[in-house]
């Protein structure tokens, strides 16, 4: 059930069959000269409408920013501060509660360290807030980096490389221009750069050539069937006081 695509009424019936809500989060960030700025958004609401194929659940209209810290000075990055994005989480989750939902599962295609500690902290201070709803943080990079073992060549890939081309050339293959050449960036250790473009100028980490279609397909498939599970579990936790 797509929530932007849903008539009152039919959200209204739709509570019948679910109490479950993904709330897609990515970003607007670099991600190196061939794959789109969109490329974390696009990647959680094609994983979050295929498990809302397979299972009964309420997909969320997807929050497009997110806190880009690395990639800040990279052409095109649009970066919300940590605060913005817990409570626009906070916000969201509010009303929909309001309307009867109980189960939140923020579904992140941004795997930023920040960002992710952030909509984390915005859930343990929800735990509280909302005694009967169940809560999960899941970082869909990290689902498909993990569930990816054994079919991703790269070792260390991590952004706009082998895991997310192939991802993007199965589902948006129209928005892939070009290719990109390996890279692996080296920050300076414990040290906070201003430049950050310096230490990492092609905006990638990984290898782009390694990446198939193919790839992608298989990958999506195992974020999905690792969300599901996820949610299945979620919505069989026993709330706690």
């Amino acid at each position: 059930m797509i929530i932007e695509e849903m008539t009152m009424p039919e959200f209204e019936q739709g509570l019948a069959r679910s109490r479950t809500v993904l709330i897609p989060f990515g970003s607007v960030e670099e991600h190196g000269p061939h794959l789109p700025l969109s490329t974390d958004t696009l990647e959680a609401c094609e994983v979050a409408r295929k498990a809302a194929l397979l299972t009964p659940l309420f997909v969320a209209p997807p929050i497009h920013y997110g806190n880009c810290r690395s990639t800040s000075c990279h052409p095109g990055t649009i970066s919300i501060s940590t605060t913005t994005l817990k409570m626009l989480f906070k916000d969201i989750v509010q009303a929909l509660y309001s309307h009867g939902l109980r189960n939140f599962i923020a579904l992140t295609g941004h795997a930023g360290g920040a960002h992710c500690s952030a909509l984390q902290d915005a859930g343990e201070e929800m735990l509280s807030s909302y005694p009967d709803a169940n809560f999960a943080v899941v970082t869909e990079y990290l689902l498909a980096r993990d569930e990816g073992r054994g079919l991703i060549e790269t070792p260390g890939d991590a952004h706009a490389g082998e895991i997310e081309t192939s991802r993007i050339l199965h589902s948006h293959p129209h928005l892939v221009k070009g290719s990109a050449p390996r890279e692996f960036p080296a920050f300076p250790a414990g040290i906070l750069v201003r430049d950050k473009r310096r230490y990492w100028p092609g905006g990638v980490w990984g290898d782009p050539a390694k990446a198939t279609a193919e790839k992608g397909a298989r990958l999506e498939e195992l974020v999905v069937k690792k969300l599901v599970e996820l949610i299945q579990t979620v919505e069989t936790c026993r709330n706690e006081s």
